[in-house]
């Protein structure tokens, strides 16, 4: 069997190589310049020699040409083509002559029915290139028509069309005569929303609809309802579409043959007769004439819901912390209301946390909702020891320019070591953050920022251990310039304002270095120090660094960088702690692995590596 099929594969391989090869013919155009010329070659484009006779060939190319030029407002060229080969040409030469351009005599582009006062029809024609007195061209009218039965359609009006449409070209005359008039019909208006296979309450999934009944029909529309849906992660499915069905047709009778028992068989009287009927489509062109309501059109939403219960494990690695487990158990509705609760497990050498959030959506389930959060936290690194656990409750809200607002009141409780000192601190402060991120293609983004700022304060006149006050912010933009150049530049800051600096826990206080600060530098490293070299912890906190990326090949990467950055105690560094380095990026399915060999200028070491997997944001 093997042997037989190698002999056929064999045999068809022969036969290939010695069949002839069909080449299209090559064109070299004179007399004209682009765009003339080169929309004569790709008309004539795929056009094998081989298939016709030097006549039919002849005939082809000069046809196939007129028409190329046709388009760009010449009837009436002269051309002369001359071939390489009489027999078999492979290569044609055209002298053209393009003659005199046929002109707009007569423009009519017109807009009736409820359309005619709806401002993207109007900007539409007024934004046609054309005029009359100028060159015909066959696209920008073609566009225009296009354009108008997109729109009457993206905008409602299902009953459009066009009463004319006509291109008289007269190329006796050199004019060309063009009219188009769309009657748009009425628009039509949303109607109600009805929603089959929901396990949420319908009034939480009508907030959702950034429409209301009786508002004007728009696809876009229908669309973000369709997102905002799928945004909710309440379902496996989400299908919104409008019914646009014609209920009047099922009021026509169909056209059947009379059976036996409708039959009449008595002598002197003639067979029953049931007379004309009225056709589906004269029906309801009928009931049009005498409607005067305004056309509603009702939405239709079927939903699946999605898994109750949904697990993830994840297993990274960094140099900051090693290799890294993070396991998550999300239930993204746990009631007819639409409530979630997440949690999250993240297990790595120096630190270990188990938390959870339990979302309570309000009026504009993603827009508007209750969060409460809590937390345990194990931490064991450089001069740290802490213990920490806290519970939260804030209200998050989100604006139209993608803007979080968060507003909370935070609970702590931590045990921890620093620098040799113990102590043991409860703390209730409230705080409000705002937050944005904005990227295009989140795994590796070409395009995006994202903007985070807090702002905290504690006091002892509700019982809190320690007086602070707590500003943070960092911000971070990725840029490309062309497809191959890729820039990322960030800039950290904080300060915590206080008198009671020893009652402030390790995790309010600022430590910086490692993949995601200070490349060069060992993870959370850079910090005040006391007299034995322990590291104490900053009250402030600044950070800045850039990088540029070239694109090697598909999807590798190189890159270099320089970070500056340190946490002090000090109202401004006396100076900065700088490493600079090259890298290489790898785009994988998870997003950018990357690998950085960084020089610090203020340390002994010669180079640190690091080491990441994930997308930067």
């Amino acid at each position: 069997m093997h042997n037989r099929v190698s002999t056929r594969l064999w045999t068809a391989a022969v036969c290939l190589s010695l069949a002839p090869q069909v080449l299209a013919i090559e064109a070299t155009i004179e007399g004209v310049d682009d765009p003339l010329a080169e929309n004569v070659r790709l008309y004539l484009d795929g056009l094998q020699a081989k298939q016709y006779s030097p006549a039919r060939l002849e005939s082809e190319v000069l046809q196939r040409s007129s028409e190329a030029l046709r388009v760009y407002g010449y009837y009436s060229p002269r051309i002369e083509p001359r071939f390489d080969d009489p027999e078999a040409p492979t290569r044609v030469t055209l002298e053209i002559r393009p003659g005199e351009p046929v002109l707009i005599e007569v423009l009519e582009l017109s807009v009736s029915g409820d359309a005619a006062d709806d401002a993207p029809f109007n900007e539409a024609i007024d934004d046609f290139p054309l005029s009359e007195g100028d060159r015909l061209r066959h696209a920008p009218f073609d566009s225009l028509r296009s354009q108008l039965a997109n729109l009457a359609l993206e905008r409602g009006y299902f009953n459009w069309r066009f009463t004319d449409r006509r291109m008289e070209v007269r190329p006796y005359a050199n004019s060309a005569r063009l009219y188009l008039a769309l009657d748009s019909g009425q628009r039509h208006r949303f109607g109600d929303v009805t929603f089959q296979g929901h396990h949420i309450e319908t009034a939480r999934l009508e907030n959702l609809a950034p429409f209301d009944s009786g508002e004007p029909y728009l696809a876009s529309e229908v669309a973000r309802f369709n997102q905002r849906l799928g945004q909710t992660e309440w379902f496996a499915s989400v299908s919104v579409r409008p019914r646009l069905g014609r209920e009047l047709a099922l009021l026509a009778l169909p056209d059947t043959d009379a059976t036996w028992w409708q039959s009449l068989d008595v002598e002197g009287v003639d067979p029953t007769d049931d007379g004309p009927r009225i056709a589906a489509e004269a029906l309801v062109s009928a009931a049009s004439l005498q409607r005067t309501e305004i056309p509603e059109v009702p939405i239709d939403v079927v939903v699946s819901p999605a898994n109750r219960h949904q697990f993830e494990v994840g297993i990274g690695y960094s140099t900051d912390v090693g290799p890294r487990l993070r396991f998550t158990w999300d239930q993204p509705w746990v009631n007819r209301f639409g409530h979630g609760l997440d949690h999250d497990l993240y297990v790595s050498a120096p630190e270990q946390r188990f938390s959870g959030v339990y979302t309570l959506p309000l009026a504009d389930p993603l827009r508007d909702s209750y969060r409460f959060q809590y937390g345990l936290r194990n931490k064991d690194n450089e001069d740290t020891r802490t213990l920490e656990g806290t519970v939260e409750a804030g209200r998050r809200w989100t604006f139209d320019n993608d803007w979080e607002q968060t507003l909370y009141v935070r609970g702590t409780y931590e045990d921890f070591t620093q620098a040799g000192v113990s102590n043991q601190v409860l703390l209730l402060y409230p705080g409000i953050s705002w937050s944005r991120t904005r990227t295009r293609n989140p795994t590796f983004p070409t395009w995006g920022d994202r903007q985070r700022l807090s702002v905290e304060y504690s006091s002892d006149w509700w019982g809190s251990d320690a007086e602070f006050l707590r500003l943070t912010g960092d911000s971070e933009w990725i840029r490309t310039l062309g497809n191959d150049n890729r820039f990322i530049g960030r800039v950290g800051l904080g300060s915590i304002v206080t008198d009671d600096f020893a009652d402030i826990p390790p995790s309010l206080r600022f430590f910086t270095g490692g993949d995601r600060s200070v490349r060069g530098y060992a993870y959370e490293t850079l910090a005040p120090e006391d007299d034995e070299g322990r590291l104490v912890g900053g009250e402030q906190l600044l950070t800045v660094s850039l990088e540029g990326q070239r694109r090697i090949t598909g999807k590798w990467w190189g890159a270099a960088f320089i970070d500056s950055g340190d946490a002090f105690s000090d109202w401004g560094p006396s100076d900065l702690n700088t490493g600079a380095g090259l890298g290489i990026r790898w785009i994988s399915p998870v997003g950018p692995i990357r690998l950085d060999v960084a020089h610090p200028f203020d340390v002994d070491d010669a180079f640190r590596i690091h080491f990441a997997i994930g997308p930067e944001f």
